[in-house]
């Protein structure tokens, strides 16, 4: 099983090259980041996790962005979104970002994609939150156009395109790997596109196999992010077959992050080769 590590990079905490050195220096698999373009004041939608919306949400910088300036400090880690709110994004820069991203880092690129839950975020953009799920499928099928054919064209109810050259072509073939964050309507999306599925961690290593079974056996790559540094709980999802998983960093100053790696790279290296 891949062990990497799923943070919110902020102007707070450790730099992304500085992360990215570390990690790879360690042995880490991947890095996965975590996307929030921004927090609007007046919120109604209540946060996942329950309580206050952390710190980090507020913080949060460009993944792609910070991505890139670790593409160029780093020669293995696999550098991931965990998970990009496309629905919120234009589509047709997104995918030069990410096929840009795939080519400079010599083809490193795991594309985490999610319908998000900040019902005020998304409306900023323009985003209606009742259909963003039909929106994920279009931009997806899309997406997937532009990387691989040289001539795309998409015509559906809310992406709509005449055809047209872009490049770069990821370096990926045929495209990165795609992983679709959330439950168990994510699970379903993801067995319809044929593509990954990236879930959050369970709080304990009895309730893995319930939340596996929203596969409903079909065999798909699955990517958990992020997941409690627990010894129990990692191997439940090694035995389970769980391609990857990514332990959950806090978002904290250079020194204290470096600590923090040096324990979590005790507990993946159970996991090496």
């Amino acid at each position: 099983m891949k062990i990497g590590v799923n943070t919110f990079l902020t102007d707070e905490g450790i730099g992304g090259p500085a992360l990215g050195r570390a990690l790879e220096e360690r042995g880490f698999e991947s890095l996965f980041l975590a996307e929030h373009s921004h927090i609007p004041a007046s919120r109604e939608s209540a946060y996942p996790g329950g309580g206050d919306l952390p710190r980090v949400y507020y913080r949060t910088l460009d993944p792609f962005v910070v991505l890139g300036a670790i593409a160029a400090v780093t020669e293995r880690l696999v550098l991931g979104t965990g998970v990009t709110l496309l629905i919120q994004r234009d589509l047709i820069h997104t995918a030069k970002e990410v096929a840009s991203l795939d080519l400079l880092s010599g083809g490193r690129v795991v594309f985490g994609v999610g319908v998000g839950w900040n019902r005020e975020e998304m409306a900023d953009h323009g985003t209606d939150p009742r259909t963003r799920g039909a929106l994920l499928d279009e931009q997806l099928e899309a997406m997937v156009r532009i990387w691989t054919e040289d001539l795309a064209e998409y015509h559906g109810r809310f992406v709509n395109f005449d055809p047209m050259y872009a490049w770069p072509k990821p370096v990926q073939r045929p495209h990165p790997p795609i992983f679709i964050g959330g439950g168990e309507a994510a699970a379903r999306r993801a067995i319809r596109h044929g593509v990954g599925w990236v879930p959050n961690g369970v709080a304990t290593a009895a309730e893995v196999p319930a939340q596996l079974a929203a596969l409903d056996g079909h065999e798909l790559p699955v990517a958990i992010t992020p997941v409690a540094p627990d010894p129990e709980l990692l191997d439940a999802y090694a035995e389970a077959g769980v391609e990857r998983v990514t332990i959950a960093l806090p978002t904290v100053p250079e020194a204290e992050t470096l600590r923090t790696l040096d324990e979590y790279a005790k507990l993946a290296s159970r996991y090496a080769g």
